[in-house]
C-alpha cells in the first residue's frame, strides 16, 4: 500500500470531521463527558482495530479524553488503510 503525499492526506482529511496531520499521522482527541465514556470507545476502537489488523495509538488521559494517532507503520506514513480505519472510529464514536 502506498505512502498518500501531503496534498492527498489533506483532501482526504476532509472526509473524517476534526482529524490532523500531526508527526505523519493522522490524529484526533475525542473529550467525554466521564472516564467510562472514554473506555468505552477506547474498548470499541480495540475490537475494530483487531478485526481490520491495523491497531492505532490509543492514549487515554486527563480522565475524559482520548488521543488517538493512525499510521501504517511498515510503510512509514499515511496509507488509505488508515483514513478506513479512522472513518471506522468515526462511525464507532457516534
Amino acid at each position: 500500500m502506498a505512502v498518500l503525499s501531503k496534498d492527498e492526506i489533506t483532501e482526504k482529511l476532509k472526509s473524517v470531521d476534526g482529524w490532523n496531520l500531526e508527526n505523519n499521522q493522522i490524529t484526533k482527541e475525542y473529550k467525554f463527558k466521564d472516564f467510562i465514556s472514554a473506555l468505552d470507545l477506547l474498548n470499541k476502537i480495540g475490537s475494530a482495530a483487531e478485526e481490520m489488523n491495523h491497531h492505532p495509538d490509543l492514549f487515554l488521559h486527563s480522565w475524559n479524553k482520548l488521543k488517538i494517532s493512525i499510521s501504517t507503520h511498515s510503510e512509514g506514513g499515511v496509507t488509505e488503510r488508515d483514513f478506513k480505519l479512522a472513518k471506522k472510529i468515526e462511525s464507532l464514536s457516534k
